[in-house]
């Protein structure tokens, strides 16, 4: 069952971020390697950032561990009261936050222009800057109700529409970036930018989160959990439990994101610097989303009934699998990405950032990030394990020490000059901030589960003895990419024909090695 629900998450979540990449990529490949491209990126995740510091992942942890006790309690009425409260609570804090958003903005667009050494550069994207600010800061409380109404899917074991629903909102915004490059132009600077291009990439960001939200609350009505708001919130004594356990978590959240915003500071010292670290971000979150993320998200609801249970062999055994499961999903990205990240960031940049010095920062961060990845699922699945558990601090005392790790190692980079080693610096935080987050919770839960094992080590080692397999078909890929004097569509087909055969060798490894342990395949 577990490994069914994975594979519906993974499957529409490969659709939402295989989308959502190629909206970096769009962006990129219209916008180019100038100071609007970093100016237009880094204040459309503003409000994305905003949201996630003020509940982010921790809203999922925290509301559908607490609506799965709603249900096996008091069936789907209470269940539903209980989201109606938490969303009562958490659309007031949005509003609230959105406004000081807008009253803000000033100073966050001197915040990520700052870095611009032409004065008159800076100024002018400065000021377009405070104009995207205040377009986009609605999409705060846009995110808060999506996320609200997938977590009430997720509770009810409904997870493809929540997984796929984020895919409808980067084939619009990918839309509108392609329509007003048509009309307007590409790769132009801030001081040349027409207020039209501006409006239209502005409103229709938040347009099509405002689509994405709509069909996550369509979503939830029709697995009978409909999101509805009610007054006196603060008179439910579950509500409040929940927003308590909210607000002790605001950590988890808020630190990788602050840490993210750190970085994307810092890149915008470099022209098209965030369009980089955005992809490469992009590539980062890929095989979490489809491993890592997917797995945790689909035995969340089987850790936390056993946790309520007080069925301390089942929790561990839904921790061992989804440990299984993210290494299975996360060994063959890196082998694939740090042998082939050369390739890779070739056929990704496109248009306006198809160059050479671009493709070398690209193909230096996707290495980096190839392994930062590994990192990061075990951080993930570690955090939903804990707070499968009704545990907080773990999960706080992670993301604190990944906040100050990812920000101390980020600052070095503005020690170089700014170009390639600056931004690989900055890929450099994201990976040890990650490793920090992710030992402090696996020691956490490792000492929660005890007696219990904490893994499985056969299945584990399988997994690494099929990666290791792989390396043949990826390095003769590479052997055949590496002169990049094939076509782009030759190129493309290389990789992933590379890609495909890598995987099935994988497969067929992981198979035949979990034949030979004791009880067969599971």
């Amino acid at each position: 069952m577990a490994a069914r629900r994975s594979a519906v998450v993974a499957g529409w979540t490969l659709v939402s971020r295989a989308t959502g990449l190629g909206r970096v990529v769009v962006i990129g490949a219209v916008l180019g390697p100038t100071f609007f491209a970093n100016t237009f990126i880094a204040t459309n995740v503003v409000p994305n950032i905003v949201f996630s510091a003020v509940a982010g992942q921790a809203l999922g942890l925290v509301v559908v561990p607490a609506l799965v006790s709603a249900l096996s309690r008091g069936g789907r009425k209470h269940a539903a009261e209980l989201l109606g409260g938490v969303g009562a609570c958490l659309l007031t804090a949005a509003g609230a936050v959105t406004a000081l958003l807008i009253l803000a903005s000033p100073l966050l667009a001197w915040s990520l222009t700052f870095g611009i050494d032409h004065p008159a550069v800076g100024e002018q994207a400065q000021r377009v800057a405070v104009l995207l600010i205040l377009l986009v800061s609605p999409q705060v409380v846009l995110y808060t109700v999506a996320a609200l109404a997938a977590a009430a899917q997720q509770a009810r074991e409904r997870f493809a529409l929540a997984a796929a629903a984020p895919a409808v909102e980067n084939v619009i915004l990918i839309a509108i970036v392609v329509v007003a490059g048509v009309t307007w132009g590409t790769g132009q600077e801030v001081g040349g930018v027409p207020h039209g291009f501006i409006l239209t990439l502005g409103v229709g960001s938040t347009a099509a989160v405002a689509v994405h939200a709509g069909l996550q609350l369509y979503g939830a009505a029709r697995c009978g959990l409909a999101v509805r708001p009610f007054r006196r919130w603060w008179r439910d004594p579950g509500v409040m439990r929940v927003a308590r356990r909210l607000r002790g978590s605001l950590a988890v959240p808020a630190a990788p994101v602050i840490g993210m915003y750190a970085l994307l500071v810092i890149a915008a010292t470099v022209p098209g610097g965030v369009v980089v670290v955005q992809l490469a971000y992009a590539i980062f979150q890929f095989p979490i989303a489809l491993g890592a993320r997917a797995v945790s998200i689909a035995v969340l609801p089987d850790m936390s009934g056993s946790y309520e249970r007080g069925d301390r062999a089942a929790f561990a055994a839904s921790w061992r699998q989804a440990l299984t499961y993210a290494t299975v999903t996360s060994l063959p990205a890196a082998v694939l990405l740090v042998v082939l990240g050369e390739p890779v960031a070739h056929v990704l940049a496109s248009g306006e950032m198809r160059s050479p010095d671009v493709i070398a920062r690209f193909a230096a961060c996707i290495t980096v990030v190839a392994v930062a990845q590994l990192a990061a699922g075990m951080h993930q699945i570690g955090r939903q394990g804990l707070f499968a558990r009704i545990d907080v601090a773990g999960p706080r005392n992670a993301s604190l020490a990944l906040l100050i790790v990812t920000v101390t190692t980020a600052a070095l980079a503005l020690l170089v000059t700014p170009g390639t080693t600056r931004l690989v610096i900055l890929c450099v935080a994201l990976l040890l901030g990650e490793l920090a987050g992710a030992v402090i919770t696996l020691v956490r839960l490792w000492h929660a589960i005890r007696p219990e094992r904490c893994a499985d080590p056969a299945h584990i080692a399988v997994a690494v003895i099929a990666a290791a397999a792989m390396l043949p078909v990826v390095l003769a890929g590479w052997w055949l990419l590496n002169p990049n004097e094939l076509g782009r569509v030759a190129e493309f087909g290389v990789l992933a024909a590379c890609g495909l055969l890598s995987l099935a060798a994988f497969a067929g490894a992981v198979r035949a090695g979990l034949r030979h342990l004791p009880g067969g395949a599971t």
